[in-house]
């Protein structure tokens, strides 16, 4: 969980100055939609971290897990596409917000993995 939470601080200390920066760009409701897309995906992380540790906790999560990210996954098309249609967001300010999340995921995931030392040759 260690992992996560530095997910979150490092997502968000990049995401509330790039959705300010975006307040000077002409689009409209674009630094909203930046914000929305980036709590969207860390929720979704956040989902996704608690469903791997229900998986390792139990040996009978399978039907459980697989019910739970299904569910997951068609909740979070429902409200993307409930805020796209009622045009109460930008779709490149959570195209923004998303790759914001998923690139911290990246690098802090390399900063693991380089520091925890498990070297495979």
């Amino acid at each position: 969980m260690d992992l996560i939470r530095k997910i979150h601080r490092n997502s968000l200390m990049l995401l509330f100055p790039l959705a300010a920066a975006s307040a000077f760009i002409e689009w409209k409701k674009l630094p909203l939609s930046i914000l929305i897309g980036g709590f969207l995906c860390l929720l979704n992380l956040r989902a996704l971290a608690w469903g791997v540790q229900g998986l390792l906790g139990s040996h009978k999560a399978g039907a459980k897990l697989l019910f739970f990210s299904q569910f997951r996954l068609v909740v979070l098309f429902l409200v993307l596409t409930m805020l796209v249609y009622l045009k109460l967001v930008n779709i490149f300010g959570i195209f923004a917000g998303f790759t914001v999340i998923f690139s911290m995921v990246i690098v802090e995931g390399l900063k693991h993995e380089k520091g925890s030392g498990n070297n495979s040759d």
